[in-house]
């Protein structure tokens, strides 16, 4: 077992991921606190989290998981599972409009699903990569993460789960979502 060395939040990517779920849980209270006229923009922002971040993990970090943790194969597939139904979850939550008397009721099992996922990460992914890498191999992952994040897409789709997927049709699909994103912004804009 490897010593754990200190490392800067943003240097340390089990720490990036680890302040990202923080993100998460916040932002899915901010979008069920939030009244009809700001739930969308709420809701958007937690959308977009949540893929970014699903994306980067699926290329970056669960490959070395199943290589470098003990029982890693079993831990990510695990994982994948999960993301998959929430990729689900989250795809039928965005068809919805915010104000629809079924989001909410939606929004709070897609936020069960999420935060019990996040917690397994923690649990069995991070912890165990922490364990069996080095500060060096993290800071690597947390730099590799970042740039997966900045060409992922921002959107779920599901059925796009493994790092040959992402690979393949990620970048398409972040065009496209990132157009998509722009033309609604310009359409909430426009007179």
């Amino acid at each position: 077992m490897q010593q754990r060395e200190p490392a800067a939040p943003d240097d340390d990517v089990v720490e990036v991921l680890m302040q990202q779920h923080g993100v998460i849980h916040n932002l899915f209270d901010e979008v069920r606190a939030s009244g009809a006229e700001d739930r969308q923009d709420a809701f958007s922002r937690l959308v977009r989290m949540l893929a970014v971040h699903e994306t980067a993990e699926e290329m970056i970090v669960h490959p070395l998981a199943r290589s470098a943790v003990p029982g890693g194969s079993g831990v990510v597939d695990d994982r994948l599972t999960e993301e998959a139904s929430a990729k689900e979850m989250l795809s039928r939550l965005e068809s919805l409009d915010p104000g629809a008397p079924d989001f909410l009721p939606l929004l709070d099992d897609l936020r069960l699903a999420v935060l019990t996922h996040a917690r397994a990460e923690e649990r069995y992914e991070f912890v165990k990569l922490r364990e069996s890498t080095d500060a060096a191999t993290r800071t690597r992952l947390a730099t590799a993460l970042k740039a997966a994040e900045a060409v992922a897409p921002t959107h779920p789709h599901p059925g796009i789960n493994t790092p040959t997927e992402n690979l393949v049709a990620g970048p398409v699909a972040a065009v496209v979502d990132r157009v998509r994103d722009a033309m609604r912004r310009a359409n909430a804009d426009a007179p």
